[in-house]
């Protein structure tokens, strides 16, 4: 039995063939509408989501299993003081595979330490979210046709970013990839991820606090959202939440290959008037999030058929 708590949980060849088996599926859906009956997938979310839970229900419905669990902490035995070691135990009963999503960083490995059934970690705090990096990846390699060399542009709240974390951890391990951090200084990346990551690795990467400086080297945009939720200061938020807001006047400083990725949902630091730009692909996203979904749900309940 094996979890998906981080990226770096399969090997590139495994993230490979992940990404290849939902390529397959967005090509014949219909060759999977069945090969997850009798199978049932817990959606563990102790916090709110619209995309992420919505996207792994639509994805287990998809290949024809069923869907059971709770969309807030205060839906759960959690508002009576349940541990999330008892509440796995307790769902390993009633379900094949579950997805937790949980503000605490480390809920979904404490998880998967007591679980009896597949755990993915759908988001846990400001540390991980390893399903939104499937789903970017696929997006990337949709539209750019490959997962190497490439410049990446990071722009936004990359200190509690788990979207962004997570992203720089997967593309890490391949060839020819290079960075541009775009954030203000108080929400630079973490100097763990620097350091761990980036430079372990001898990763080129630029820290910058323009924008429209690095629009022109960049083959993929993505943007973050400062999250309030993250924020013990509202004073703070307020100060920094428009920091970066990416407009049709800042797209024209872009290559016109040059894609807008964002993991949504966002506020205000992607201007509407951006959405109708062949550039913008952040919806495209949200539909290679089922796809990626449904291939990892495949793989680790063993489903994948052989050739």
């Amino acid at each position: 039995m094996r979890h998906f708590l981080n990226p770096l949980d399969f090997s590139v060849e495994e993230l490979d063939q992940v990404l290849s088996l939902a390529e397959q599926i967005r090509e014949n859906p219909e060759r999977y509408a069945h090969v997850a009956e009798g199978k049932k997938l817990a959606t563990l979310f102790y916090e709110p989501s619209t995309r992420t839970r919505l996207s792994f229900e639509s994805a287990m419905l998809n290949l024809g299993g069923k869907v059971l669990g709770f969309h807030s902490e205060n839906s759960s035995s959690a508002t009576k003081g349940e541990s999330v070691a008892d509440t796995i135990r307790v769902i390993s009963c009633y379900a094949d595979i579950a997805a937790i999503r949980h503000p605490k960083e480390g809920a979904p490995l404490v998880a998967a330490q007591y679980s009896r059934i597949p755990v993915i970690n759908a988001g846990d705090g400001g540390h991980q979210h390893p399903t939104q990096t499937l789903t970017d990846m696929l997006t990337i390699r949709t539209l750019k046709g490959r997962l190497k060399n490439l410049t990446i542009g990071l722009c936004g709240d990359l200190k509690f970013g788990r979207t962004v974390h997570s992203l720089i951890n997967a593309l890490s391990r391949y060839t020819g990839i290079r960075f541009v951090l775009i954030s203000p200084e108080v929400l630079r990346l973490p100097t763990y991820v620097i350091q761990d990551v980036l430079k372990s690795k001898k990763i080129p990467y630029q820290e910058t606090t323009t924008l429209e400086e690095a629009l022109p080297e960049l083959d993929i945009l993505y943007m973050t959202r400062v999250q309030r939720e993250r924020f013990f200061s509202e004073d703070e938020y307020l100060r920094l939440k428009d920091s970066y807001i990416l407009d049709r006047a800042k797209m024209k400083l872009a290559p016109k290959d040059m894609y807008v990725l964002h993991p949504l949902p966002r506020v205000n630091e992607i201007s509407v008037e951006v959405d109708d730009d062949p550039r913008a692909a952040y919806f495209l996203q949200v539909q290679c999030g089922v796809y990626a979904r449904m291939a990892l749900i495949m793989t680790l309940l063993g489903l994948v058929p052989t050739a």
